[in-house]
């Protein structure tokens, strides 16, 4: 991703459309949010050092195709809700950042070992990528990700993230609800339950790819109660407002029964 260094002296109120080759998003002024950070005026020069802001590529308009190459991806990213299911406007701030989107172009596949091994995703295909993977950009007016093909969590054929399949050696966990209750049998508020770690597979993908580039499939099955790392993996929320969480094999820690 594109990255520009601010210092004290390139900080103004009016627009960052000095920086050359990249054209900002937004106008940042002193007192509005710049990502997640917030710019207050009356700080000091020392106080920018290091101060970065990243911000999307710009493809130019007399680029009207790209093509990935390799094992990556172009992915049109899904604009992010605006509002909440009962209406309500949602400032920038809040607006869960999308993970997923259609792909719209693909690399022309990779080489494991001797053997030519093509992408696991197709051009129109929706799917759900890592949450900090690629890079972004802007393209035929649009907001995009390119990303290897190993970035991409899963494909989306309906609309809920309960019906995820999953892609490589990735697996769908649903969340196991918080406990209401300490051992002691103490009532726990929202905000001091502990997130589980553990859950039911939903999925599985179809494995890794050994040195032949043949598929290992994985020794996890759905159904199984599983323990997994705490910190690993996406998470996501289905209609039915369960938790679910997508992440890789080597994550899972425990079966359990």
């Amino acid at each position: 991703m594109a990255t520009a260094q601010l210092t004290a002296s390139s900080i103004s109120t009016r627009s960052l459309a000095s920086f050359q080759g990249l054209r900002p998003l937004e106008a940042v002024k002193f007192g509005a949010s710049v990502g997640n950070l917030r710019v207050r005026v009356g700080l000091s020069q020392r106080s920018f050092n290091g101060l970065v802001v990243k911000a999307a590529t710009v493809v130019t308009p007399k680029y009207t195709s790209l093509k990935p190459l390799g094992d990556r991806v172009l992915v049109k990213i899904k604009i992010a809700e605006e509002k909440t299911g009962g209406g309500i406007l949602l400032p920038t701030t809040s607006q869960t950042k999308p993970q997923g989107g259609e792909v719209v172009a693909i690399g022309e596949g990779k080489t494991v070992g001797k053997t030519k091994v093509d992408l696991s995703v197709k051009t129109g295909t929706q799917v759900v990528y890592s949450k900090y993977a690629g890079t972004e950009l802007e393209f035929n007016g649009s907001k995009h990700l390119i990303l290897k093909d190993d970035d991409i969590v899963g494909i989306l054929e309906t609309d809920d993230v309960k019906d995820l399949k999953p892609l490589n050696d990735r697996v769908l966990i649903k969340v196991a609800e918080a406990e209401e209750k300490t051992a002691g049998g103490l009532l726990l508020t929202e905000a001091t339950k502990e997130k589980p770690s553990i859950g039911t597979v939903i999925a599985v993908g179809p494995g890794p790819l050994d040195d032949e580039g043949k598929t290992k499939p994985l020794s996890i099955t759905p159904g199984s109660t599983v323990m997994y790392s705490k910190y690993a993996g996406n998470d996501f929320k289905g209609k039915d407002g369960s938790e679910y969480i997508a992440l890789r094999a080597s994550d899972v820690m425990a079966v359990l029964s």
